[in-house]
């Protein structure tokens, strides 16, 4: 969803504001550096724009700001961050965490994913004056998996927006890719963010 007012609108497509939806927080913990930290997508990796190019900020260390809907608040401080956007209304996110040990990363990865599981019914929960609806559109055969859904937002004042985000793990390392533009189901470019997902799995390695 877009976020036209930090006091209501949900960062479902991570623009420069927004609100973050709670969820159940895990304790952030230390992961162990790693001399070759874990890349991130590319701008022209992400689905395409009809008319614009996409923008990147650097890679940010910490939770980044709005958090993500539904996942925010379950981001460690050791979390990595970068922002994408286009001249118009469309946005992306990525996060990375590196987690102690292979056994704590698919924790985190599976909590993450029961968050977006039941995302739709928390953001309606939160926020009388939004009603929400989510598919779960598969797992993706890259590294130790990725998981993919949408999250249709539509607001009393008649904002409707439309987000796409993925949970993938390679060994110890998760990431989170988030999407989102205005409109329905019916513009969620479903294709081309599975295939920027896997590209941001492959990365981790």
């Amino acid at each position: 969803m877009y976020v036209r007012d930090r006091g209501v609108r949900a960062a479902l497509t991570a623009l420069a504001a927004g609100v973050a939806v709670a969820v159940t927080a895990v304790p952030a913990t230390a992961a162990t550096p790693r001399t070759d930290p874990p890349a991130f997508l590319e701008p022209a990796e992400l689905p395409p724009h009809p008319t614009s190019d996409w923008y990147a900020g650097p890679v940010t260390a910490g939770q980044p700001d709005p958090l993500p809907m539904c996942v925010g608040e379950a981001l460690p401080s050791t979390a990595s961050h970068r922002r994408y956007w286009t001249e118009y209304d469309t946005g992306a996110l990525q996060v990375t965490v590196v987690e102690r040990d292979t056994r704590q990363a698919r924790e985190f990865a599976a909590l993450l994913r029961g968050n977006l599981a039941d995302c739709a019914r928390r953001v309606m929960e939160r926020y009388p004056d939004i009603t929400a609806a989510q598919k779960y559109y598969g797992r993706l055969n890259v590294e130790e998996g990725a998981h993919v859904y949408g999250v249709h937002t539509v607001a009393e004042w008649g904002a409707s927006d439309i987000g796409l985000f993925s949970v993938g793990r390679d060994g110890r390392t998760v990431t989170v890719v988030q999407w989102g533009r205005m409109g329905t189901f019916a513009y969620a470019q479903v294709a081309d963010f599975k295939a920027a997902t896997v590209a941001a799995v492959d990365k981790l390695n």
